[in-house]
């Protein structure tokens, strides 16, 4: 019951940065967002609401793996990690959408982006799974990262 809890808990931090994000998102997609200049490979609207739950899922699975192992000490870095580009993650939407400034967002993913690669890095030492779980979300913030520089520049 105690891992199936710290699963739950896992899973809810990773969403709730998905939940405060979209407040902030939820209110300019329909007007400010619509008026920017986006690249041809600007995905549709649709795709992002279930790509990042399902993100926020894999990242949270990914946590309760490394929050699950025995050695405190070997995790205690990889979890500061994950935190630090859990934050960078949730205030790019409060960046971008909140205060409708891409340019700072760009260097908010940036720093998201060193992070994530520094939190897959130590989750791999700790576990192979928990890391290979961090992939497609690495992937995704790399994609994100070129249409936030894309905007930026278009705009």
């Amino acid at each position: 019951m105690k891992n199936f809890f710290r699963l739950i808990i896992s899973i809810l931090i990773c969403q709730s940065a998905g939940i405060i994000g979209s407040f902030f998102t939820v209110s300019s997609v329909g007007g400010w967002y619509q008026t920017l200049n986006k690249p041809s490979f600007n995905p549709p609207g649709y795709i992002f609401g279930p790509v990042w739950i399902t993100l926020y899922l894999l990242m949270g699975i990914s946590l309760y793996l490394i929050w699950n192992k025995k050695d405190i000490a070997n995790i205690k870095f990889p979890v500061i990690l994950f935190s630090v580009q859990l934050f960078f993650n949730t205030i790019w939407s409060i960046i971008f959408f909140g205060l409708q400034n891409p340019l700072v967002a760009f260097f908010d993913i940036l720093l998201l982006l060193i992070f994530l690669i520094l939190t897959v890095i130590s989750f791999y030492k700790v576990s192979k799974p928990a890391s290979l779980l961090l992939i497609p979300y690495l992937l995704w913030v790399s994609f994100a990262t070129i249409l936030n520089y894309s905007i930026v520049k278009l705009n």
